[in-house]
């Protein structure tokens, strides 16, 4: 069980805070420990990204518990005796939501190695989205023509597996200003066992680890002119930081609408990229994503039965109804972030203002108060109104060649990634057993993080190299207070 405060508590501490207890020192974040406003919870351990947002009423918690069944236990194979939960397949990476988000949590790369230095284990969350050069009809990436959007390494009885992704590790050198030496992952990707032959070969593939899920209804309910904003702020100011929105094909919106989500904003609404997931990583067919992922080339995949769950409720030739599809995508709508923790310590505080000073603060904007989002009944109206401190800009940046994957997606190019929010890093930890951080998990923790980052960054990262150990230690503890 994960060590939790009472709401009690909490209250009495977020009102000392308001009182001023803080105000002789520096303190940026206002709220203190509330990064979600009053949708925070007060929780740490294992399960410190699952609770539902603290103002829910008994009601939508009644719905956030039915979305998590549905969220965490897997689908099976069709045809099945269940009533609910078959049509897996016929090619996926897992077998529910949970099986690459565990816990709501961050995925890691694969950890198992062969004496040759590659992973055989197997990819869950760590998914590979394919494309080739050229753009499919609402401007996103063209699929690669065998294997479609992305390599799904498992697949049901009598279907072929795509294969399994490779993956091996380069020592990366270098040193501190202090002299303090230190070495960074880089990842070298492969496929291998291809069940249906060779990839194209101007293939584009790009690694993406699958991101805790907490707050991400706040995000969806930041207004669209703030992040604007954002951009406009940016393109006046002196300096390389530069951000740019993404505009992207909405499928439950049917209108193309500015990207929030996946590591290249390239999702607009938490609907979308739950439909996206259902269909690419589970292989479940919904309203808005009603075709199985099969390509013309893969004759098995086409001829796997199709599951029934859909049909038993009213949903004919789809595996998901409307009513469960929208009740997960309230459940991960309504994921509460847990509060800060050590906002009063002084190391903390220090790496505060050494965070704003080193101008992370500019991609890594604190604060926003949400709007409504835009699907209100796939939401709460709690989550309105709120001030949160989610620590991004949604923003497109270049973060150079060191993490370019190549890959254009919508308005991204190859170079430029989003802006992560901030918001839970310290907790992965206690939730997943793991530290790695970027969009593949090769930064085995924040300072990794940092010394990978490049392009409009590069500025950044060169004010941290420069940095003394002790505020080095200070501006990672600052992060992991969040």
């Amino acid at each position: 069980m994960p060590a939790t405060r009472s709401l009690r508590a909490a209250a009495a501490s977020i009102g000392l805070l308001a009182l001023g207890t803080l105000a002789a020192a520096p303190q940026p974040d206002p709220l203190g420990e509330k990064v979600g406003g009053e949708t925070t919870v007060f929780a740490t351990g294992r399960n410190a990204f699952s609770f539902p947002a603290a103002n829910l009423t008994d009601a939508e918690r009644t719905r956030f518990t039915i979305g998590n069944s549905f969220f965490r236990r897997n689908w099976v194979e069709a045809p099945a005796s269940t009533q609910a939960r078959d049509g897996l397949g016929p090619h996926f990476i897992a077998r529910s939501c949970g099986g690459c988000h565990v816990q709501d949590g961050r995925g890691e790369p694969p950890a198992i190695f062969n004496r040759l230095g590659e992973t055989k284990d197997p990819t869950v969350a760590l998914l590979m989205r394919l494309s080739i050069p050229g753009t499919d009809a609402h401007g996103g990436p063209k699929h690669e023509p065998v294997y479609g959007d992305q390599f799904n390494n498992a697949a049901v009885q009598g279907v072929k597996p795509e294969g399994r992704v490779t993956l091996r590790y380069d020592t990366v050198k270098g040193r501190f200003a202090d002299g303090t030496p230190y070495a960074l992952q880089k990842p070298v990707y492969g496929f291998a066992d291809l069940g249906y032959g060779p990839l194209h070969p101007d293939v584009m593939f790009s690694p993406r680890i699958a991101p805790q899920v907490i707050g991400v209804g706040l995000l969806e309910a930041i207004a669209e002119a703030d992040i604007l904003e954002n951009a406009a702020a940016q393109a006046a100011a002196p300096g390389p930081i530069k951000g740019v929105p993404n505009r992207v094909w909405d499928a439950p919106s049917g209108r193309m609408m500015l990207g929030r989500f996946g590591w290249k904003a390239n999702v607009a609404t938490i609907a979308h990229q739950t439909g996206g997931a259902f269909q690419g990583d589970i292989g479940i067919t919904s309203r808005h994503f009603p075709h199985e992922t099969c390509t013309p080339a893969q004759k098995d995949c086409l001829a796997a039965p199709s599951g029934k769950s859909g049909g038993k409720n009213g949903a004919e030739g789809l595996e998901i109804d409307d009513k469960t599809f929208n009740d997960v995508v309230f459940y991960q709508a309504t994921l509460a972030p847990p509060a800060r923790r050590n906002v009063k310590d002084p190391q903390v505080l220090r790496g505060q203002a050494l965070f704003s000073a080193a101008q992370c603060a500019t991609c890594h904007r604190p604060s926003y108060v949400t709007q409504q989002g835009p699907f209100p009944e796939l939401t709460s109206p709690a989550l309105s109104g709120q001030r949160i401190h989610p620590y991004t800009d949604l923003l497109l940046h270049d973060m150079g060649e060191r993490l370019a994957d190549g890959r254009p997606d919508f308005g991204a190019n190859g170079r430029q990634w989003k802006t992560p929010p901030l918001w839970g890093t310290g907790l992965i930890k206690d939730v997943n057993g793991h530290t790695r951080l970027l969009h593949d998990g090769r930064a085995r923790g924040v300072l990794e993080a940092i010394l990978w980052h490049g392009g409009e960054a590069e500025d950044a990262r060169n004010q941290v190299l420069k940095m003394k150990k002790a505020d080095r230690d200070a501006l990672v503890k600052f992060v992991e207070s969040l």
